[in-house]
C-alpha cells in the first residue's frame, strides 16, 4: 500500500508507514481527507478536485455524490466507470429519441418473433438473460436469432444467420442492412411520416451501402446479409439488443443509433415483442445515469437548457449560478490529462479499478503515481488501484446496505440489508454524507445541504428530483417496491410503463429532451438553434453517419485487429469474482487466434505467446479457433492483484486511448497487434514481457514516504489574467483596425458609415469586461504577442486601392480577426461561470452577442460585394489606378 493512512479492508485495522502520523479510526481518516480536500481547495479552486464512480452503487448513493460534486463543490469533474461501458447506450437512445431510457421491457424477449443481438454474447455476459432466450429458443415458436460477432460465441453457435463482421466496421454492416429494408419496401410508412424526423437523409446515405459494398468493407458475404435483412424486415416483432461489440469499437454511438434507426423504419418501436435493448455493463449504471454523477444531470435533464438548470438549483436551494453547467461534466480521459497538467490534485475513486479497466495502462499508472496527487480509494477489497493510494475507506458491499437499483429495462427493486458490514466499514452512503457534513456543505439560505442519514431519506428527495422528468420516480415508495416496477412510476401509471413510445410521443420536444443532439461523425454538439430547426416536436430522429475505418488499423508491423470483453467466468477487474471459486474455472487470461492465423505464426494451441501493440506487451497462453482470420480476442478481467509469475497480462496494457466523439467511450476494440512464441528454439519458455505495475507502485511508496510532511510546492499561475489582457488586446486592435486600416482599403460610403456603428459596439464591449479585468488582473500580465502579430500580419503592406478584389479581402481578413476574438470570448464563457461570478459571466455574454452583431455586418458586406466582385471581368488594377489619375 501507498505510503500515508491506510485502513486495512474488511477488518477495521489500521497501518501505517513509519513516517505517517498514528491514526485509530475511519473517523480520523475522513478527517484527514477533509483537510486535504480544503487545501486543494484554497490553492486550485473545486476544480482541483475530481470524482470517479462505479456502476455497482446504490441510487440513493449516486444520488448523493452527485450532490456532493455539483451542489456542494460545484464541479463538473464527475465521472464513472459507466463511461467504459454504457455511456454510449445513453448517449445514442438521447440522439435517437430525445433521452436515455430503454424504450422496450425484457417481457418483450417472452414473445418477440425475431432477436437481433449486435456485439452482445449474453451467454458470457448475461447469463440469467441468456437463459430466458434459450427458453424462447427451445421452445414452442422460437424466435428467429441474429448475431453479429465475429466470435463463433456460444450465443452465436444457436444463430439462424452469423454476421460475422471485421472488427470497427459495424456501421457499414448496419447501414447496408438499411439499404436492403428501403431497397425492399420494408418500411412502415404510415409510422414513419407520422412518428420520425430525417428519413430522406438516411436514405441518401445508406444507399451507397450495396450488399457488395459492405462486403468489402466488413468480409460479410452478399448473400447473408440479405438472409438477415429479410428476417429482420419481415418479422412481425423485432427486440435488438446491443453491449460492448458496439460501444466500445469504431464509431460507436453512430452504430448504436443505426439499431434504432432499423427499429424505428420498421414502426415496432412501443409494440408488444418488439423494442431496443441498449444494454448496460454493470448492474446499476442505469441508476448512475439518473442520478447524474457521470456524464448526466439528474432526471437526465439538459444542461444545455437553462430551465432544466434552475430546476435542478431550484430543488438543491443552491444559486443558479453555483450549478455546474457550463460544459458536459468531465469525462475520464480530461480528468487524466488534468492530473497531468497538475489542475487536479484530489482523485477520489469508489468501488472502480482504473489501473485495471483504464486504457493505455502505461500512461494510466504514469499519472495516478504522480507525487502531488491525493488519492482516496473506498472499496470492499484491495486492487490495483487501492495499492497506489493515500486513503483507503472500506465500503459496504451490497448485501451489507439497502437501496435501490434499476435494471436496463428501467425495472426498480429495492435491496434491503442483510447482513451488517464487517469492522469499520461502512456503506458509500454513510461515507459521502459524514464527507459532506464535515465540508459544512449548506443551501443557499445556510440549512444543511445534505440532511439525510438514511437510504429512504434520500429515496424521497430523490423523488422529488425525479419528478416530470421521464425517469419519474414519485409514484414509488419502499413499501411499494416489494416487487420491480418500471420507472415512470406516477399518478398517470402508478404501477409504472411497460414500454415507452407506445403512443408515438418522443421526449424529443426542445424543451423537454435531454440533449439537443450531435453530428455524428465530428461528435460536435448541436445548438438550441440548429435543434429547432430540425423541429422534432416529439418525433423519433433517424441519424445517420459515413462508415469511417478507425484510426489505427493493421499493417506489416502490427497485421492483427485487437479486440476485448468478457468471459462467463468472472465480473470486470475480478475484484469479487476472482476471489471465489470462479477463479478455479477460469484463472489465467488467453488470447484467442484463427487458425489460419496461428498456423502463419507457428502457434499451437496453448502455447506461450507475447502480444505487443505499440503501447505494451503482454505474454499469456493462446486459444486456437473460433474468430475470424486477422483478429484476436483478450478477456479484460485480469490485472495483478494475485499474478505471481511476473508476466504482464491486463489487456489494457495493449488498447489505444481513442475514444467515441459523441459518448467519450474508450474504443477498446480497436487498435492493431502482432503475436511472437516465447519459447526458444529449443523449447524453452522464458518471459518476455514483464508486467510494471508492481515496481511502480513500489516507487509509488518510496515517493509519497519521503513526500510525507512536506508542503505543497506553491507558484502556481492562474492563466485567467494572461487570457483576460489577450482579449483586451485583440479588442483594442479591433477599434484600430475600424480607425486606420479598413477606411483606406474599403472606399464605400455604406461600409464607412457602419465602421463608426462598428467601432462603438467595440467600446461598448471594452468598457463591459475592463471592470472584470480589472478585479481579475492581479498578476498585470497583459496582452499576448499573439494578437497584435495577428494584427499586424493580418492588415500588413496593404496600400491604399481602388480594387474591389482588395477591397473584399480587407472585409474576409477582418472576418478573421473577429473568429480570433470570438474564440477568446468561447473560453471566456464557461470560464466565467466556473469562477461564479455573474456579473462577469453576464459582460461575457453581452461581448459575445455584440461581436455577433459585428461579425453578420462585415459577413453581408462580403456577400453583397463578392458576386460583382468574382464574376464580372474588371479592368486590372494598374490600369485602374490609372484612369483614376487621368480624371484628376
Amino acid at each position: 500500500m501507498a505510503a500515508g493512512l491506510i485502513l486495512e479492508l474488511k477488518t477495521g485495522k489500521w497501518l501505517a508507514y513509519a513516517a505517517a502520523l498514528q491514526i485509530g479510526s475511519i473517523k480520523d481518516v475522513l478527517g484527514r481527507k477533509v483537510c486535504m480536500v480544503k487545501e486543494v481547495q484554497s490553492r486550485l479552486t473545486n476544480h482541483g478536485i475530481a470524482f470517479y464512480t462505479s456502476g455497482q452503487l446504490f441510487l440513493e448513493e449516486y444520488y448523493v455524490l452527485a450532490m456532493v460534486g455539483k451542489a456542494g463543490l460545484n464541479t463538473l469533474h464527475m465521472d464513472g466507470n459507466t463511461r467504459l461501458c454504457t455511456a454510449t447506450a445513453a448517449a445514442a437512445m438521447r440522439e435517437s429519441f430525445g433521452c436515455d431510457g430503454q424504450p422496450g421491457s425484457y417481457s418483450d424477449i417472452d414473445c418477440t418473433g425475431c432477436l437481433f443481438l449486435v456485439g452482445h454474447n449474453p451467454s458470457a455476459t448475461q447469463t440469467v438473460l441468456w437463459s430466458r432466450m434459450l427458453d424462447r429458443l427451445d421452445g414452442p415458436n422460437p424466435p428467429k436469432l441474429i448475431v453479429v460477432d465475429p466470435r463463433t460465441s456460444d450465443t452465436a453457435k444457436r444463430a439462424t444467420v452469423h454476421l460475422k463482421p471485421k472488427v470497427g466496421t459495424n456501421l457499414a454492416l448496419l447501414n447496408g442492412i438499411q439499404h436492403l429494408l428501403f431497397k425492399n419496401g420494408w418500411i412502415n410508412k404510415s409510422y414513419v411520416e407520422t412518428h420520425v424526423i430525417g428519413l430522406e437523409d438516411l436514405k441518401q446515405v445508406v444507399s451507397k451501402y450495396t450488399p457488395e459494398i459492405v462486403e468489402q468493407i466488413t468480409g460479410i458475404p452478399p448473400l447473408e446479409l440479405q438472409k438477415a435483412a429479410e428476417i429482420i424486415g419481415t418479422a412481425e416483432s423485432l427486440v435488438s439488443t446491443a453491449l460492448q461489440g458496439v460501444y466500445q469499437s469504431n464509431q460507436a454511438t453512430a452504430s448504436a443509433c443505426q439499431i434504432n434507426n432499423i427499429n424505428l423504419l420498421l414502426g415496432h418501436i412501443g409494440k408488444a415483442g418488439s423494442g431496443v435493448l441498449q444494454m448496460n455493463g454493470q448492474p446499476t449504471a442505469q441508476n448512475n445515469r439518473e442520478a447524474g454523477c457521470d456524464g448526466e444531470y439528474p432526471g437526465f435533464r439538459n444542461f444545455q437548457n437553462p430551465k432544466h438548470m434552475q430546476e435542478t438549483a431550484d430543488v438543491w436551494n443552491i444559486e443558479f449560478m453555483k450549478m455546474p453547467h457550463w460544459n458536459q461534466p468531465t469525462h475520464i480521459e480530461n480528468m487524466l490529462n488534468f492530473i497531468a497538467n497538475g489542475s487536479i490534485e484530489v482523485f477520489w475513486i469508489s468501488g472502480t479499478n482504473p489501473l485495471v479497466s483504464l486504457p493505455n495502462l502505461g500512461k494510466v499508472r504514469d499519472v495516478l503515481t504522480q507525487p502531488n496527487l491525493f488519492i482516496i480509494c473506498q472499496d470492499i477489497y484491495p486492487t490495483e488501484t487501492t495499492a497506489i493510494a493515500d486513503v483507503v475507506l472500506p465500503a459496504a458491499q451490497w448485501g451489507e446496505k439497502s437501496g435501490c437499483f434499476t435494471n436496463v429495462d428501467r425495472t426498480v427493486h429495492l435491496s434491503r440489508k442483510a447482513v451488517e458490514p464487517p469492522g469499520e466499514a461502512k456503506s458509500d452512503l454513510e461515507i459521502f454524507i459524514d464527507f459532506a457534513r464535515r465540508m459544512k456543505f449548506t443551501d443557499k439560505d445556510g440549512n444543511v445541504l445534505i440532511p439525510w442519514s438514511t437510504s429512504k431519506e434520500v429515496f424521497e428527495a430523490w423523488k422529488k428530483m425525479s419528478k416530470g422528468r421521464p425517469c419519474d420516480y414519485s409514484g414509488l415508495t419502499y413499501q411499494k417496491l416489494t416487487s420491480g416496477i418500471q420507472w415512470p412510476c406516477n399518478a398517470e401509471y402508478p404501477y409504472g410503463r411497460e414500454r415507452l413510445y407506445d403512443d408515438g410521443k418522443f421526449f424529443t420536444d426542445a424543451e423537454y429532451c435531454e440533449s439537443y443532439g450531435h453530428d455524428l461523425e465530428t461528435g460536435a454538439p448541436l445548438t438550441r438553434v440548429q435543434y429547432d430547426a430540425l423541429n422534432p416536436a416529439g418525433r423519433a430522429i433517424l441519424k445517420s453517419a459515413h462508415y469511417k475505418p478507425a484510426l489505427e488499423e493493421p499493417d506489416a508491423e502490427y497485421p492483427l485487429k485487437l479486440t476485448t470483453g468478457r468471459n462467463v467466468h468472472h465480473f470486470h477487474t475480478r475484484t469479487k469474482t476472482g476471489r471465489t471459486k470462479l477463479q478455479q474455472a477460469c484463472p489465467e487470461p488467453v488470447v484467442q487466434i484463427s487458425e489460419t492465423d496461428a498456423k502463419a505464426a507457428g502457434i499451437q494451441d496453448g502455447e506461450y505467446v507475447v502480444v505487443k501493440s505499440r503501447r505494451g506487451a503482454v505474454e499469456m497462453k493462446c486459444s486456437v479457433g473460433s474468430i475470424e482470420a486477422g483478429q484476436a480476442f483478450i478477456p479484460f478481467h485480469f490485472g495483478y492483484f494475485d499474478s505471481k509469475d511476473g508476466r504482464a497480462r491486463a489487456a489494457n496494457e495493449l488498447t489505444t486511448e481513442q475514444w467515441d466523439p459523441i459518448s467519450k467511450q474508450p474504443t477498446f476494440k480497436s487498435g492493431a497487434i502482432r503475436i511472437e512464441k516465447c519459447a526458444d528454439e529449443f523449447g524453452v519458455v522464458k518471459i518476455h514481457a514483464r508486467e510494471n505495475h508492481t515496481s511502480t507502485v513500489r516507487h509509488a511508496e518510496d515517493v509519497k514516504r519521503e513526500a510525507v510532511g512536506r508542503k505543497p510546492a506553491s507558484g502556481n499561475v492562474r492563466r485567467l489574467e494572461l487570457w483576460l489582457g489577450a482579449t483586451h488586446d485583440t479588442l483594442e486592435g479591433l477599434a484600430t483596425i475600424y480607425n486606420d486600416l479598413i477606411p483606406k482599403l474599403v472606399h464605400d460610403m455604406e461600409i464607412h458609415a457602419g465602421l463608426r456603428v462598428m467601432n462603438r459596439i467595440t467600446h461598448d464591449m471594452l468598457d463591459a469586461l475592463t471592470p472584470h479585468m480589472d478585479k481579475y488582473h492581479e498578476s498585470h500580465q497583459y496582452g499576448h504577442p499573439a494578437a497584435r502579430h495577428l494584427r499586424e500580419t493580418t492588415f500588413a503592406d496593404w496600400s491604399e486601392s481602388l480594387d474591389p478584389l482588395e477591397a473584399l479581402n480587407a472585409l474576409v481578413h477582418l472576418r478573421m480577426y473577429m473568429s480570433y476574438i470570438e474564440g477568446h470570448l468561447i473560453a471566456l464563457g464557461p470560464a466565467s461561470q466556473a469562477i461564479w461570478d455573474k456579473p462577469f459571466n453576464e459582460a461575457v455574454l453581452f461581448a459575445q452577442k455584440e461581436l455577433g452583431r459585428q461579425q453578420a455586418w462585415v459577413a453581408q458586406h462580403i456577400k453583397v460585394k463578392s458576386p460583382q466582385t468574382l464574376l464580372v471581368p474588371m479592368v486590372p488594377k494598374a490600369d485602374l489606378q490609372e484612369t483614376a489619375y487621368s480624371r484628376e
